[in-house]
């Protein structure tokens, strides 16, 4: 059975591409209420010169274009860091169920660091939060490629 560490692991394999392309380390997984994974994707900020390139917005997109729908009520998104306030607004906005992250991100994350954007009750969705999925592995490639930048 597919559980949440399987899809997170297959988040950590995005995060090593993106980090063969000198990107963040950073991936995402949308799954659908079957448990069939939508889309993978990983950050291309820096590829793409783009500050919006976020794995996560860049799951939204591509799911909700693959699904036909804006709207991803049933899905569930997998990510290696805990999502900023850009992204935190944007599960919000697709009405995605759940998040389920990795590490937490101390100087950045907006879904339990430092905001909880996504369990805001004055916005009209609230989406699900699992924290702590494979966070050693999370930590461990976001390390590693603050150290090959120093």
């Amino acid at each position: 059975m597919k559980d949440d560490k399987y899809y997170m692991k297959l988040a950590l394999a995005e995060a090593e591409t993106a980090l063969k392309l000198g990107e963040v380390p950073i991936g995402a997984v949308l799954v659908d209420a079957e448990g069939g994974v939508v889309v993978c994707t990983h950050n291309m900020r820096e590829t793409w010169q783009d500050a919006t390139a976020h794995a996560e917005i860049l799951a939204i997109r591509d799911g909700g274009k693959l699904l036909g729908r804006w709207r991803l009520s049933d899905c569930t998104l997998y990510v290696t860091l805990e999502p900023c306030p850009m992204c935190a607004g944007a599960l919000v906005m697709a009405r995605l169920r759940r998040v389920v992250y990795g590490v937490a991100d101390a100087k950045g994350g907006a879904v339990e660091s430092i905001f909880n954007i996504p369990g805001h009750r004055s916005l009209n969705h609230q989406v699900a939060v699992t924290a702590g999925i494979m966070e050693d592995e999370c930590a461990a490639i976001l390390k590693r490629f603050f150290v090959l930048r120093r």
